[in-house]
């Protein structure tokens, strides 16, 4: 029996995110080696590191020269508490897939009967094809359909579904739709535990300097400084990150959106031909005064801005059952399927509002 022949156009796709070919490689991820690993065990070392002067400073200001066994246990249980979810949180970072933007395994069947397709066959059958997947809609890097708000990330070399940033500190992985919460649940739980070790450590200094005759260890003002300068720096760090995005989930947008005015010209409504533009425009088509138009309708343009409530509960499954739980412990997780979001409904009275501004700027 013969072997089966290799179809002239084939839709096989990898439901794990890789492709299984070994002629193309232009869509598969870029293999990591051990140099991209050293960025998250900093991470790591850095989140044990404070422990064993925390330890030093429970047991021998709160529990021995204060006597008070209830201070101490209170405060292990919230520095703790903090440092465990701030690892479940990152567990999930590190571990889950940011977001594929390639078929679920559900699809899989009707993607099996459609394999065998000639070339002519498909090309005919492009004009019935859902718009999510017409040829504007696919990456031109990866040729794989590019959903609401994906974005290619150049280091990974892959889509990514709501695509937020590429963090090396995560291993060299993206932050996207499926991991966002946990990014954002993990940098909570690490300013809340370097503000309080902060404070407690600064409580146990400030104790240490007016009494220096009671301090049972002459070591342990040294671990109560150096823990509360760690503290009080640490602190100042990820919290600036974690209140920009408690900026940018308030006004549901990415830090890819956030940054990138000229994202918006995939949105805005044709422009007269004889503009003699690309549909979208590209951004190195415009003119000068064209593209501060676009950069100052950016700063009032929020595509996906449905309101504070409905954004939270977009990015965190507020109405998902028990969410709450999950919520608590690595962040929640989102609502709906990554690919189509609700959009502002000004949205398009401002894109056609820009339209006319860049044509009058032709």
């Amino acid at each position: 029996m013969s072997p089966r022949p290799h179809p002239l156009l084939s839709f096989e796709v990898d439901t794990s995110g890789q492709d299984t070919s070994k002629h193309d490689d232009f869509d598969s991820e870029v293999r990591k080696t051990w140099y991209h690993y050293l960025p998250l065990c900093l991470l790591l070392f850095l989140m044990v590191a404070p422990h064993p002067s925390l330890l030093i400073i429970l047991a021998n200001h709160y529990l021995f020269t204060l006597n008070n066994p209830i201070a101490c246990i209170v405060h292990m249980l919230i520095t703790y508490t903090l440092a465990f979810l701030a690892f479940c949180s990152l567990m999930v970072c590190v571990v889950r897939d940011p977001g594929s933007v390639y078929f679920e395994a559900s699809d899989r069947d009707s993607v099996d009967q459609r394999e065998d397709m000639g070339l002519t066959e498909a090309l005919m059958t492009m004009g019935n094809a859902d718009d999510a997947c017409s040829p504007d809609k696919f990456c031109r890097k990866c040729w794989v359909p590019k959903p609401e708000r994906a974005h290619h990330c150049s280091i990974c070399g892959r889509c990514v579904l709501k695509m937020d940033h590429h963090c090396p500190w995560l291993g060299g992985k993206c932050v996207g739709y499926r991991t966002y919460p946990a990014f954002v649940h993990f940098l909570t739980c690490i300013t809340a535990f370097s503000a309080y070790v902060a404070t407690i450590s600064i409580s146990a200094f400030w104790w240490s300097f007016n009494n220096p005759l009671l301090v049972l260890d002459q070591a342990t003002p040294i671990h109560e400084l150096l823990l509360a300068a760690a503290g009080v720096i640490f602190t100042l760090v990820i919290g600036s990150f974690w209140v920009y995005h408690v900026y940018l989930i308030t006004t549901n947008q990415t830090t890819v959106e956030a940054l990138s005015p000229f994202l918006l010209l995939r949105y805005i409504p044709p422009l007269p031909a004889s503009m003699k533009l690309s549909d979208p425009p590209m951004e190195d088509e415009l003119s000068y005064n064209q593209r501060r138009v676009v950069r100052d309708a950016h700063r009032v343009v929020r595509m996906y801005d449905v309101g504070w409530r409905r954004n939270w509960a977009q990015v965190f499954g507020w109405n998902k059952p028990r969410g709450w739980v999950y919520l608590l412990i690595i962040g929640g997780s989102g609502n709906g399927d990554g690919r189509l979001f609700p959009r502002n409904p000004r949205s398009q009275q401002m894109l056609s509002q820009l339209a006319a501004r860049l044509e009058k700027e032709a």
